[in-house]
């Protein structure tokens, strides 16, 4: 056989349905490893010197979104609400932010997954983010796009981007 459907490749090809929690749901351990993630990459990697973790973390409507496998979190992301449309937002006031990747999980496509999952259940409504430069392909492939001109963000060049309220993009998966 040899392919991917191999059962024995079967069991340890990682289950990639997003995981879904509040600041009230997760557990101390679920937090501890996306905090070690999101500063294993935005402090150690892109060597960013702004505060990762903020009180946005703690907010109640704040979303935290992951894949994991045997390793911990491979991809992570956060939705925020804001209470009113913030200045560079358009109309939207749910926020995505601090996509991640796991360095050895990058490629795979995992980003969009948590993407298409999060316009799976909040399309309908207008949504906003800021985007490294670089990564820009990847939101616009799932409906996001640029306004404005490119800005530094925490020494990163950055794009902001927004995606009216409408359903899924044709061709996500639905989840």
């Amino acid at each position: 056989m040899g392919g991917w459907l191999d059962p024995i490749k079967l069991a340890i090809v990682p289950d990639s349905s997003p995981i879904q929690r509040t600041w009230s749901e997760l557990t101390r351990d679920e937090f501890f490893e996306l905090a070690r993630l999101r500063t294993e990459v935005f402090f150690l990697e892109q060597r960013i010197d702004e505060p990762e973790l903020d009180d946005r973390d703690r907010d109640e409507t704040t979303e935290h979104v992951w894949i994991a496998d045997s390793e911990g979190p491979a991809s992570y992301l956060r939705v925020i609400v804001d209470k009113t449309v913030q200045p560079g937002n358009q109309d939207a006031r749910r926020l995505i932010g601090r996509v991640v990747t796991r360095a050895d999980r990058r490629g795979e496509g995992l980003s969009r997954r948590l993407l298409e999952h999060v316009i799976q259940q909040h399309g309908h409504e207008p949504m906003a983010l800021h985007s490294q430069s670089y990564i820009q392909p990847l939101y616009a492939a799932v409906g996001f796009e640029t306004f404005g001109d490119e800005y530094v963000e925490a020494g990163i060049p950055h794009l902001s981007m927004y995606r009216a309220g409408r359903g899924p993009e044709r061709g996500a998966a639905p989840h």
